[in-house]
C-alpha cells in the first residue's frame, strides 16, 4: 500500500475545484480515508466477514468503485475458494493502478479482473456478492435507483450487496451534530480547520448524500427481500441487502 501523508488541503488555497480521484489523491488515499471515515477499518473487517458468509463457489464477487483494493484484500483473506473470481471497477486510472500493485502477488491472477470504466457501465452477472464502498455517493442521484437494480439483476439467489455510504439526516438538530462530531474526529486526527473547509468545499459538488431511509427504500424496491443497516458511526453507514 502507498503510505504518504495527506496534505492536500493544508496550504490556503484561492480558488477550491471540484475533488478528483487523481494521482495525488491515490498517493495518500489510505491516510486520508482513515483520518476522515470514522469506522472505516470496521466497515473493512467486516465486509469480509459477511462476504465469507455469502460467497459462493463459481461465481463472482465484485467491488464497484474499489479504489486501491483495501475491501478485495479483505474479502479475499476470508473467501477460501480459488473457484470465486473477484472484480474490481474503479473509473479512476491512478487508482486503479495502485489497486494492481497493491493486489499484485496476493490474488492470484485468474482470480482477479481489474475494470477501468463507470460503474453504471458494469454488466454485473452471476454474482454472490457485491460491494459498493462510498461509491454511489459520487453517482447522478437520478442513475442510483437503476444502478441498485442492475447489482440486485445480476445477483444469485441468496447474494448479498454491501453499500457503504457517509448519509445525510432529515433532522436538521441530528445533522448539525453529526457534522459536528464527525469534524471533531477530523480534528482529533490531526486535520486543521482549513483542510476540513477547503475538502468540504471540494466536495460538496460532486458528493451528493442521501438519508438511511432512501438507502432502504431503494433497496427494498430494487427487489432485496431483507435490507437493513448494520453499521453506523457518526454520519458513516452501511446498508446489506439480501436476494
Amino acid at each position: 500500500m502507498v503510505g504518504g501523508k495527506d496534505r492536500l488541503f493544508a496550504a490556503q488555497r484561492p480558488d477550491i475545484a471540484d475533488f478528483k480521484f487523481d494521482e495525488s489523491v491515490s498517493g495518500v488515499f489510505p491516510d486520508m480515508i482513515r483520518r476522515s471515515v470514522p469506522g472505516y477499518e470496521t466497515i473493512t473487517a467486516l465486509t469480509g466477514i459477511i462476504a465469507e458468509k455469502y460467497a459462493r463457489p463459481d461465481t463472482r464477487v465484485y467491488d464497484l468503485g474499489c479504489s486501491l483494493g483495501a475491501l478485495m484484500l479483505s474479502m479475499y483473506a476470508r473467501i477460501d475458494d480459488d473457484s470465486v473470481r473477484f472484480v474490481g471497477v474503479d473509473n479512476s486510472r491512478a487508482m486503479l493502478h495502485q489497486c494492481g500493485e497493491n493486489l499484485h502477488g496476493v490474488i492470484p491472477p485468474g482470480q482477479i479482473e481489474l475494470i477501468a470504466g463507470n460503474v453504471e457501465e458494469v454488466d454485473v452477472r452471476n454474482a454472490s456478492v457485491v460491494v459498493m464502498n462510498f461509491t454511489l455517493q459520487f453517482i447522478d442521484t437520478a442513475f442510483r435507483a437503476h444502478l441498485i437494480q442492475q447489482i440486485f439483476n445480476g445477483l444469485r439467489p441468496h447474494g448479498a450487496f454491501i453499500l457503504s455510504e457517509k448519509i445525510s439526516f432529515a433532522d436538521a438538530a441530528e445533522s448539525r451534530l453529526q457534522q459536528r462530531l464527525h469534524e471533531q474526529f477530523k480534528l482529533s486526527n490531526g486535520y486543521s480547520a482549513l483542510e476540513i473547509s477547503q475538502k468540504r468545499s471540494a466536495l460538496e459538488k460532486v458528493m451528493i448524500l442521501d438519508d438511511a431511509n432512501t438507502h432502504l427504500h431503494r433497496l427494498h424496491s430494487a427487489g432485496f427481500h431483507c435490507a437493513v443497516q448494520w453499521f453506523q458511526s457518526f454520519n458513516f453507514a452501511s446498508f446489506v441487502g439480501i436476494k
